[in-house]
């Protein structure tokens, strides 16, 4: 594979303005601006989301991601001093163990108790992670997932202040599968309205599972892009999915993937079984400027941290000078940015 040597993270740093950063999605959901971005000829056009269908064709597939998040921010207490702990849950590892970060997480090493909801549900510090995270087992009475709607959270990024008044607002309104820590933000952006024009038009729409958690939102702490390692996440292709990318890619149709998660989706499985198929595991790719895509041909996509992995991504897709341009005009014009700003479409 291709990379190219000794890429800075720095080389993916950008100034935003606070005030673009977008604390509430808008509504309707397929009313957010839209930057479509051509990488053969560089072009940018200004567009709403709902154009979209505009630039799909009956040939192409649509890929999203049907993950769904879990309210995985508990706030509880040291069960021992009664000190305020923040857990977020990450992993499911077996039926009541879970990978999680804890804040703060030097004061909780293992063997420390946690009780949430007046102890409701309580948890037992029984290891650490490479990752710095901690693995709880929880004791509870009833069913967990029941326990975990009624005390949990959702997981709103920090950068997000202002409290969301609907929760489902954080999820797409395809979300089927319980999971992740972080929404999929660029499915975000569909109605079911919306859905059923581009599936009238023609285009195969089909979906993919990768539950998003440490491994889409941790930052990158090295000077070198090529040193920071991902954390895993578990992903799933069903049979009906692979056959109609298999299907599209033999009419000469494109790949549209929805989302980083579904591109990383896609480009891990080509990269670890050398054709597309349905199948399941845990994938830590790093998709950074070097890349070869083997799969997708075109990307929606939100716009991302300064000197973030998702970031990286896209510029491995579109170019990093494209992308950096398109971000600068994308200020210049006042886009809402981050998990419920405006989108890219990258053709």
């Amino acid at each position: 594979m291709l990379r190219l040597l000794r890429m800075k993270v720095s080389d993916f740093d950008y100034h935003l303005p606070e005030e673009l950063i977008a604390q509430e999605p808008v509504e309707p959901r397929d009313a957010s601006r839209l930057l479509v971005v051509h990488r053969e000829t560089g072009a940018l056009r200004h567009r709403v989301f709902r154009d979209i269908i505009e630039y799909l064709e009956p040939s192409d597939v649509l890929v999203i991601n049907d993950t769904k998040v879990i309210p995985a921010r508990l706030f509880g207490i040291k069960k021992e001093t009664g000190a305020r702990v923040e857990v977020l849950l990450l992993r499911r590892i077996s039926q009541d163990v879970w990978e999680v970060l804890v804040r703060p997480g030097r004061r909780v090493p293992p063997g420390t108790w946690l009780e949430f909801g007046d102890g409701v549900l309580t948890a037992k510090v029984v290891d650490t992670t490479a990752a710095g995270g901690r693995v709880l087992e929880f004791i509870y009475q009833g069913v967990f997932e029941a326990i975990l709607d009624e005390l949990g959270q959702m997981p709103l990024p920090p950068y997000i202040h202002k409290e969301l008044s609907d929760k489902e607002r954080y999820q797409t309104v395809y979300a089927r599968k319980d999971g992740s820590a972080a929404a999929p933000t660029a499915g975000l952006h569909f109605t079911p309205g919306l859905l059923d024009r581009i599936a009238r038009r023609g285009v195969a729409l089909c979906s993919i599972t990768l539950h998003v958690g440490l491994g889409t939102f941790r930052p990158v702490k090295v000077d070198n892009v090529e040193e920071h390692r991902m954390h895993g996440e578990y992903y799933s292709i069903n049979q009906e999915t692979a056959l109609a990318i298999q299907k599209a890619k033999k009419a000469g149709g494109r790949v549209v993937a929805v989302g980083t998660t579904t591109t990383r989706t896609l480009e891990a499985v080509m990269q670890q079984h050398g054709e597309l198929a349905a199948c399941s595991g845990w994938t830590d790719i790093f998709i950074y400027p070097g890349f070869r895509f083997q799969i997708v041909d075109a990307l929606i996509t939100n716009f991302h941290l300064p000197r973030s992995t998702l970031l990286m991504l896209v510029s491995a897709f579109a170019g990093k000078d494209l992308v950096l341009q398109a971000y600068e005009t994308a200020i210049k014009e006042e886009y809402r940015f981050f998990s419920f700003g405006d989108a890219m479409l990258i053709l």
